[in-house]
């Protein structure tokens, strides 16, 4: 009799994240490889290419209550604010992917961070084992291991994130066709203070490119901010705010931009680097959290915030990267298999696996 395993991907509801990307990939990837585990999934499967009968739909009433997860061997939640899956098994096995803890060092109110660090906990606290996505938010989480009651952990795993890495053919930017002849810097994600889009907006003064901001969704107060400094700075015309769009058309504009810029400064992962590397592109990173791990000397990184300095060095590098691109090209490329969506999913099959065979 085959081991049934669970996996959560709840966090499809929010079909336009960085998450929902990884986790749809996930499912491909399991689905693609899997032969010996018999796999149900919780959420939302829109667009999903998996069987009816390994589904089970959410319900918004299945944080309050649900009584079918206690009959899997392996429960796997996919992100640490999870409201489902919180109970204390006896015969289950618990997983629950670690994608950061940016909380601790944001600049919240000390009642947010409380919030934050409880819901994290409700799902912690029962867990056998926890998967990081990079080896900054295992470390992270090792240093603030205090502050959560792990009841039951037995080890730490780090599985980078995946993604389906874009085909090598030209991608079609359908409703977005002026942006062909422009020259653009992109960044993608939400539009937040921690995503450091502002320092961007500040930088392109000194530059002729225009910046495309491709935002999942918007944090106040600081959209609000980022759109007047960008009314101050008299940008209207050279800053362009997309949402929404297609697979087809974001890697349309990541092919067509000159530059990747995402000069993040609290990073669990980073997939829209990877996104980028994976066209060849010059990506410009900061030096914080999780971004070196993912660039490491396949991209570039800012070294000062100020937006004079930034325009200086990317003009810098960017003479740097159209002086060499025969050699860097490939390399860039060569980097992002490490992040490909069959190596990710290979590596959960292998963790349910082993978890299995240690009960």
């Amino acid at each position: 009799m085959k081991k049934k395993i669970l996996i959560d991907l709840e966090r499809l509801r929010y079909p336009f994240s960085g998450i929902a990307n990884v986790f749809r990939n996930l499912a491909k990837g399991i689905g693609e490889e899997n032969a010996d585990l018999d796999i149900r999934y919780f959420g939302v499967f829109s667009g999903l290419n998996i069987p009816v009968q390994e589904q089970i739909q959410w319900k918004k009433w299945h944080k309050f209550f649900e009584n079918f997860s206690g009959e899997f061997d392996v429960i796997h939640v996919s992100h640490q604010l999870s409201s489902y899956f919180h109970k204390n098994y006896k015969n289950s096995k618990k997983i629950v992917t670690l994608h950061d803890l940016n909380f601790l060092h944001e600049n919240l109110s000390e009642s947010k961070r409380k919030k934050m660090l409880k819901k994290v906990n409700n799902n912690l606290k029962n867990a056998d084992y926890i998967v990081c996505i990079s080896d900054f938010a295992k470390k992270d989480f090792e240093e603030n291991q205090h502050l959560f009651q792990l009841k039951k952990l037995k080890k730490i795993e780090v599985i980078h994130n995946g993604i389906q890495l874009p085909e090598n053919r030209n991608y079609d930017l359908g409703q977005f066709q002026e942006f062909k002849n422009k020259n653009y810097i992109l960044n993608i994600g939400v539009l937040f203070d921690k995503k450091n889009q502002m320092k961007l907006v500040e930088m392109l003064p000194h530059l002729e490119n225009d910046l495309v901001l491709i935002a999942s969704g918007e944090k106040e107060p600081y959209a609000t901010e980022v759109r007047k400094k960008i009314a101050e700075l008299k940008l209207e015309n050279r800053v362009h705010f997309l949402k929404n769009i297609s697979e087809e058309e974001k890697y349309a504009l990541i092919q067509n931009c000159e530059s990747m810029c995402h000069p993040s400064i609290a990073e669990g992962f980073g997939i829209p680097p990877i996104e980028a590397m994976a066209f060849g592109k010059p990506v410009f990173l900061s030096k914080f959290t999780s971004l070196p791990e993912i660039g490491e000397d396949c991209a570039f990184y800012f070294e000062n915030f100020d937006g004079k300095k930034m325009s200086e060095f990317y003009l810098e590098k960017m003479k740097f990267f159209n002086e060499n691109k025969d050699e860097l090209v490939p390399k860039i490329k060569n980097r992002t298999l490490k992040f490909d969506y069959k190596t990710m999913s290979g590596n959960y099959l292998n963790l349910y696996k082993r978890i299995l065979s240690e009960s």
